[in-house]
């Protein structure tokens, strides 16, 4: 086979990701191959790839052969030592200069590892977040590259070609050095907890505090995705209401389990936003809820004890409460962008990152899982200031939230009265007050540091640190 006939790009790992991905290049011209160890993929790569300029090959040496030099190849398998395992098969068969992309939610401090290993190697290596699912993946994501920048020059064309677009622009931007792309991605899911949480909360309280019917509820997440709260989350949750289960009478959400499942990007988020002391704290009671449901007959056993009456129906005009619980779920998603946000500012400058969050925010609006009406604030937030620290103070956001303010209070004071459980709803709220207080209550905290343990303390108007001798010294 000449040079020309070879493909320009290849891919390891055919799940639903990969082949998708491939076949979204090969629809805008792009000749590509992949590859995986299971006969089945292949067969449906090629099946799938009809009269494309795609290829799916079963046996890694000869899919190497047939890809252009300089290679450039695109990984997409589980995270952790699968990564690493495919990097070790791949490496004795590549030359200098040949890239290597890895687009799994690789954890970040990974992706560092790697980047230093084969940059030692000659190689070229960059993190990349994907971001859309199947869907995404097919007809458009959002991508997140990060690391090498001379690989991903090379990459641009392809990637921007396939990527989503909005008002014409593909939402995929360069994000910065090392494994910044897969650190962006990390903090993508992050937020996607944190929202995913305050609908699974919203359909609680509408549930069983107002007593709605499954049939009114997905109306009002319908009306809802008509409005400001527009989103890709909120439109997959409005259709989840209306799907049942071919031959059944009623919703399939009905007969899911309610033990929840996940893959780690959540729980890696709070990880890392404790060491940069990012609070988040909208993400990690939604990491700590999936956790707690997994505890089903532990939760069946306190229900036997404590739930002797059922849930209360919360007093009041259902109209003017659906009103204050969209004002109520519209606060929530602010402040769950919001501490996103605040992170990735944080780890920017703990990590030399030097991130453009409105570029961020602007490759989010399209594509990917957290899309929504509100990004376009956003970015019109840090595309007003660069060096915004934090989304709540910009102007246009903060009249947005001050709106919302009266029934945030209403919805969180009236779950709390009957007996539902809403920690996002509450978690949100309580962090804005705490942000939003010039003195907080950490005085006392610092005194009791300095009883205990003699950690000492500073005074205001005072250089310098202090230590007390507290109690009284016995006679």
């Amino acid at each position: 086979m000449s040079t020309t006939d070879k493909y320009a790009f290849g891919m390891i790992g055919l799940g639903v990701m990969g082949r998708s991905l491939l076949l979204n290049m090969a629809d805008h011209g792009f000749a590509v191959a992949g590859h995986d160890k299971d006969a089945g993929k292949v067969d449906s790569l090629n099946k799938e790839g009809g009269d494309l300029q795609v290829k799916g090959f079963l046996d890694v040496k000869e899919f190497i052969q047939n890809l252009k030099t300089p290679r450039a190849i695109m990984m997409l398998v589980p995270a952790g030592k699968p990564v690493d395992s495919v990097i070790e098969e791949l490496t004795p068969l590549l030359d200098k200069g040949d890239i290597l992309i890895d687009g799994g939610n690789s954890h970040f401090t990974d992706t560092n590892r790697r980047v230093e290993e084969l940059e030692a190697k000659g190689l070229h290596f960059f993190g990349m977040g994907v971001s859309g699912g199947e869907e995404g993946a097919r007809r458009g994501p959002s991508m997140m590259p990060g690391g090498d920048k001379d690989a991903y020059a090379v990459m641009k064309p392809i990637f921007e070609a396939i990527a989503a677009k909005v008002n014409g622009e593909p939402c995929v931007t360069y994000i910065g050095p090392g494994a910044s792309g897969h650190f962006v991605k990390m903090v993508h899911n992050g937020i996607e907890y944190g929202i995913m949480e305050l609908l699974a909360e919203t359909y609680e309280i509408m549930k069983k505090g107002l007593k709605m019917d499954n049939e009114a509820i997905g109306k009002v997440f319908a009306d809802w995705n008509e409005g400001r709260a527009q989103s890709f989350l909120l439109d997959i949750t409005k259709d989840i209401f209306k799907y049942k289960a071919p031959g059944t009478d009623h919703l399939l959400l009905d007969d899911i389990k309610d033990e929840a499942r996940a893959k780690g990007t959540g729980k890696w988020t709070s990880q890392s936003a404790m060491d940069l002391q990012a609070p988040i704290p909208t993400v990690d009671v939604a990491v700590s809820m999936r956790d707690l449901s997994k505890y089903k007959e532990l939760r069946t056993q306190a229900a036997g004890i404590y739930s002797k009456d059922d849930h209360q129906q919360i007093e009041g005009d259902d109209k003017e409460l659906l009103e204050a619980l969209e004002n109520a779920f519209y606060f929530t998603m602010i402040i769950s962008y919001a501490q996103g946000m605040h992170m990735l500012s944080r780890a920017s400058e703990e990590y030399q990152y030097d991130l453009h969050l409105d570029e961020i925010a602007k490759i989010w609006r399209g594509g990917c899982i957290i899309r929504s009406k509100f990004l376009e604030n956003i970015y019109n937030a840090y595309g007003k200031d660069k060096n915004l620290k934090h989304l709540l103070l910009d102007a246009d956001v903060a009249k947005l939230v001050e709106g919302t303010i009266p029934a945030i209070r209403q919805v969180v004071a009236a779950a709390v009265k009957v007996g539902i459980a809403a920690p996002g709803y509450a978690a949100s709220l309580s962090y804005f007050d705490a942000f939003r207080t010039e003195r907080l209550p950490s005085n006392l905290t610092q005194a009791q540091r300095d009883y205990f343990g003699a950690h000492t303390y500073e005074l205001i108007g005072k250089e310098g640190t202090f230590h007390t001798q507290w109690a009284p010294e016995k006679e």
